[in-house]
């Protein structure tokens, strides 16, 4: 990617005719997107968020619009997931507003927003946010269902309604939907399953037994390869250890030391 990035950078340095310097700008948005993306998921959230908003300023040159709301929904990802809710919210509603129409990035802005609103207690908007959002989620088809950085496959929708509803207190709907998910996760995916089993965790807690929630997260944390053990798995369970007590939070807290 760095070298990819640099010869875009070269090029766009240049003059082009208009169509084309579209094009190009889309490029470096698709790219510089992915490498955000990388950067959040592995904890580096100032980078991802320079990295983000660089995807945004040509995402708009290339004046394609899903894939200006794309960004911005990927980006508040990086508020929502590490204490910031409120500013991720607000990044959720300028990705559903630049979606209008286009199903993939509107379902996945409602995704976001359902999720930042119950972060900040907003329920009766997240409950809304989470109706809307399995409205257009369960209706995608070819390639806006497609699983790819920019798709919103049903794996990666039940996967989204799993943490809502852990941040709703629904327990009963985040069981639902991680079932599904699970079903719907054909390849070992690390993260993808650490996340859905700190969303358990953190439910078991919500059900009144903090000590099965810090054994299960500190589990998780146990079973993690080294390089999964800082970034967006760690933010969960830094979360969970702060919604505990006593002994319970001591046990997460030598986990995830």
């Amino acid at each position: 990617m760095t070298s990819d990035l640099k010869l875009l950078g070269e090029v766009l340095s240049r003059s082009h005719p208009a169509k084309d310097r579209a094009e190009l700008a889309h490029t470096a948005a698709g790219i510089a997107g992915l490498v955000a993306i990388i950067q959040h998921d592995r904890g580096d959230h100032p980078d991802a968020a320079r990295w983000f908003a660089t995807a945004e300023k040509a995402a708009r040159e290339s004046g394609d619009r899903r894939l200006t709301a794309w960004v911005l929904a990927r980006h508040a990802m990086v508020p929502l997931n590490y204490g910031a809710p409120h500013a991720a919210a607000r990044l959720a509603a300028k990705a559903r507003r630049e979606a209008g129409r286009k199903p993939t990035a509107a379902a996945l802005a409602a995704a976001v927003t359902a999720r930042s609103l119950a972060a900040i207690g907003d329920q009766a908007s997240a409950t809304k946010a989470v109706a809307d959002v399995r409205t257009m989620g369960e209706r995608l088809d070819g390639p806006d269902s497609a699983d790819t950085w920019n798709g919103y496959p049903l794996q990666k929708h039940h996967v989204h309604l799993s943490q809502a509803y852990t941040l709703l207190g629904d327990t009963a709907a985040v069981y639902a939907a991680q079932e599904t998910a699970l079903v719907l996760t054909g390849s070992p995916s690390v993260m993808t399953r650490a996340l859905l089993e700190m969303d358990t965790a953190a439910c078991l807690r919500i059900d009144g037994d903090p000590s099965a929630a810090a054994d299960a997260a500190a589990g998780v944390f146990a079973r993690l390869p080294d390089s999964y053990r800082t970034g967006l798995v760690r933010s969960r369970a830094v979360d969970l250890q702060n919604q505990l007590t006593g002994r319970h939070r001591e046990v997460l807290a030598n986990a995830i030391e």
